[in-house]
């Protein structure tokens, strides 16, 4: 499902011990501006970070 109001920016996650974290990467993969996002579930952590991603662009 897509959201008009999220970028197009991919969001990568993956599981640390019982908790998810997610980020925007960079060009190489990294964690834009080092910034993770942690969340119970996936789907939260994701949330939390495409909200980031969000807020990063309206800033811009």
């Amino acid at each position: 499902m897509t959201d008009e109001r999220t970028p197009s920016t991919a969001v990568r996650s993956e599981a640390r011990g019982p908790h998810w974290v997610a980020w925007v990467p960079d060009d190489k993969g990294k964690p834009a501006g080092s910034v993770i996002l942690v969340g119970q579930t996936r789907e939260e952590a994701e949330a939390r970070a495409r909200a980031w991603a969000v807020a990063l662009a309206t800033k811009a």
